[in-house]
């Protein structure tokens, strides 16, 4: 299974790139749509929040009164925080179980709003962000409704343009037409998602990249980053120049010799197999067809 992190901000287009995933055969597992189905009438996290933040939050039939919920969290980061709270462990336990129910073989995207607030990005094998200037979302926004004030608001108060662009692996420039967006959508899940899942599945490197990130700092702490999520306490990870100009960026992990197997399949399960041994260290290697890297995995402690 690959497993895919899609994020974007309030009017972006992230859910017609999610539409799109699903018609191209990706599972799509729907943060928003979980999120009110863990607070439905009857449940405990809504029963939770009304012990919390009182009756006001609900509607005439029961339910919860999302513009209600809004205006008691908004501006308010203790309010939020204890809305988090009750939510985000019941969300994620939610959007596990789908995962797991996901084929084996399935690209697997998670449509998740706050992915990048929540810092989340490192659990992935990939992270895709669509986008769009400020002025394009709140014009968008604006046809739905959305007053002015009210869209430059909300998109203020999520992530930045620039922490977004730190944590992506793909960016979908939504500035043009939707089907420039869904072309460009097309290109990454035959070009990339695709052969990526099956390299991950068959436990293989995707060769030389043809294309992709060659090496930027951003791409270096994403990488980093994912390895220091996929080794956990077992290693300490350095990274350092590829040896040629040429080179892939060079990572080495140093794990004690019984902790060696456990992380290597760790390292294989998202996205980097082991392709051989290179003196004492045995050398992984993306499953990812855009990715210039290369992973060493030696017993030195």
């Amino acid at each position: 299974m690959l497993l895919i992190g899609l994020t974007g901000g309030i009017g972006s287009g992230k859910s017609t790139v999610a539409g799109r995933f699903a018609e191209l055969g990706a599972v799509v597992v729907d943060a928003d749509r979980i999120a009110r189905e863990v607070v439905e009438p009857g449940t405990p996290g809504l029963a939770e929040i009304v012990d919390r933040f009182g009756s006001e939050v609900l509607d005439a039939d029961g339910a919860l009164d999302r513009p209600a919920m809004a205006a008691k969290v908004f501006g308010d980061d203790d309010a939020r925080a204890a809305l988090n709270a009750i939510t985000h462990p019941r969300i994620a336990e939610r959007s596990a179980e789908r995962f797991a129910a996901a084929p084996g073989d399935a690209i697997v995207v998670h449509d998740m709003p706050l992915l990048v607030e929540l810092d989340m990005t490192p659990n992935y094998h990939l992270t895709v962000i669509v986008d769009a200037p400020e002025d394009v979302r709140v014009r968008r926004l604006s046809g739905r409704g959305v007053e002015e004030s009210d869209a430059r608001a909300r998109i203020r108060a999520q992530a930045t343009e620039e922490q977004r662009r730190a944590v992506a692996d793909v960016w979908l420039d939504n500035s043009g037409t939707r089907e420039q967006l869904l072309d460009s959508v097309e290109t990454v899940w035959w070009r990339r998602l695709v052969p990526f899942e099956e390299n991950v599945r068959l436990r293989r490197g995707a060769g030389r990249p043809a294309e992709g990130d060659t090496g930027s700092e951003s791409m270096v702490r994403r990488v980093r980053a994912r390895l220091e999520r996929l080794t956990g306490e077992h290693a300490g990870v350095v990274e350092s120049a590829g040896f040629g100009a040429d080179d892939p960026i060079d990572f080495r992990v140093a794990v004690s010799a019984e902790d060696v197997e456990q992380v290597g399949e760790a390292l294989a399960a998202g996205g980097f197999p082991r392709s051989g041994f290179d003196d004492q260290d045995r050398v992984h290697v993306p499953a990812d067809p855009c990715l210039p890297v290369t992973v060493r995995l030696s017993a030195s402690r």
